[in-house]
């Protein structure tokens, strides 16, 4: 029987607990690369392998090393490097694989694993499905000893990644006399974001700089900026820039302490590259998170807005497919696949400085773009079985989309790495829409018990 490993954003878990350990670890490598030389015999036998800054990496790594060198293929080994780095040095190094070891905005006990093709996307799901199928069946065929693969470490890769980074801005721009403040998360940019950021001429606050293993995303990050928000007020800062442990995603903060999320980044974004005929597709793309209030905005711009699931693999997809340019999730992940296959925090906030700077405007009249919807998000955690197939929480559903018919928004989904139920609604008439979201959340809190 197939064991699924595989969720919305690759394998994820505890560490040192099924699936995040040592053994499927060195399961994954091997069943990996051993689709790898089924599906191309001829390519380039090379795997990059980077991680963000919690413990376990190390275990990690050492694992899925070991498991891609005992079948052939060689390792590169970046160390603390942002999952769109990794992506980007994947096709950089004409590697045919690439790897990240990494639990984005998860606490430090959590790890995953990311797995890349040579063209730096994301692995299809029928890759997935393929490896699963591998593990389950043990099999693959090891060679001999003169053809085991061998490793090396990638001293330059930060810096290698901060030119890559700094060249996104438009030609001769700097960011002289901008005071920016940066939140790495104690993660994976803890180098690479504060650098850069300095390069262009920024005077720069570090917050959350200082990885010890233990600390990423902890109270601090893109799903923690209260903090950045504080510090930004209290130094006086122009702008806060705040990533995820992987940096893949980005919260940005105004001069006045307040918390920008991604739609209104992808707006901001999507604004300035219509009017400098950059955009295309004629829109963006999004997922069903995104709120009512960019879509109305995009109209009014003459730009449309497609949704996808949640997930910024799915987000991507449709870009690949239909020719856009940018996407994203409001919860920051922005794609902009001018110059990366997946999300990225930097780049994406150094297109918002770019603007900062080219406008002259200040940062709290700059990236207020829309008026949102009232929008309710909560989670409801259970511990076993489903409470998605209950009767009573389908009627309810139902009876919630009714309500809002004509005036909102209702989105009830189990998220893809961790045992939560999401609640989201939004609508013209904020009372209704939270009385909704809090009956929702109970009746479901009732069934999980």
């Amino acid at each position: 029987m197939t064991t699924k490993l595989f969720g919305t954003d690759g394998i994820r878990g505890t560490a040192n607990l099924h699936p995040m350990t040592a053994h499927v670890a060195v399961d994954v490598a091997m069943a990996t690369a051993a689709e790898f030389f089924a599906r191309d015999p001829s390519a380039h036998p090379l795997v990059v392998i980077g991680k963000d800054t919690r413990l376990s990496g190390y275990l990690l790594e050492s694992a899925m090393e070991a498991g891609f060198l005992s079948m052939g293929m060689d390792v590169v080994l970046t160390g603390p490097l942002p999952t769109p780095a990794v992506a980007n040095m994947t096709r950089s190094l004409r590697a045919g694989l690439g790897v990240v070891i990494s639990a984005s905005h998860n606490a430090y006990h959590d790890n995953g694993i990311k797995i890349f093709g040579a063209d730096g996307f994301k692995l299809p799901d029928v890759w997935e499905q393929s490896i699963e199928a591998r593990i389950a069946g043990r099999d693959w065929t090891l060679p001999t000893v003169d053809n085991i693969g061998k490793a090396r470490r990638m001293e330059d890769a930060t810096g290698r990644y901060i030119e890559i980074v700094k060249h996104t801005l438009p030609r001769g721009l700097r960011l002289d006399g901008l005071k920016v403040v940066v939140d790495a998360a104690n993660g994976a940019a803890y180098r690479a974001a504060p650098q850069a950021l300095f390069e262009l001429g920024a005077t720069v606050t570090q917050l959350a700089c200082a990885p010890d293993g233990t600390n990423i995303n902890a109270n601090c990050g893109a799903t923690k900026p209260q903090a950045l928000a504080k510090m930004v007020v209290e130094t006086g800062a122009d702008i806060g820039v705040a990533l995820d442990g992987d940096a893949d995603r980005v919260q940005l903060v105004d001069r006045k302490g307040t918390i920008v999320d991604g739609d209104q980044v992808m707006a901001l974004i999507a604004r300035q590259w219509s009017t400098q005929d950059r955009l295309t597709g004629g829109g963006i793309v999004a997922t069903v998170m995104s709120n009512m209030g960019l879509e109305r905005y995009l109209a009014s711009l003459g730009l449309g807005l497609i949704r996808t699931a949640v997930g910024d693999r799915h987000v991507v997809e449709r870009m690949r497919a239909d020719g856009y340019n940018l996407g994203g999730e409001q919860s920051g992940h922005i794609v902009m696949s001018d110059f990366s296959t997946t999300g990225d925090g930097l780049i994406a906030a150094l297109q918002i400085l770019a603007v900062l700077i080219e406008s002259g405007r200040r940062s709290d009249e700059l990236l207020s773009v829309f008026a949102p919807l009232p929008q309710f998000l909560k989670n409801v955690r259970y511990s076993s079985g489903d409470p998605m197939t209950d009767d009573r929480v389908k009627g309810a559903i139902q009876d919630a989309e009714r309500r809002l018919d004509g005036m909102g928004r209702l989105l009830v989904r189990k998220s893809g790495t961790e045992p939560l139920v999401r609640v989201m609604a939004e609508g013209d008439r904020e009372d209704e829409v939270e009385a909704i979201v809090d009956e929702l959340c109970e009746l479901i809190t009732q069934v999980a018990v």
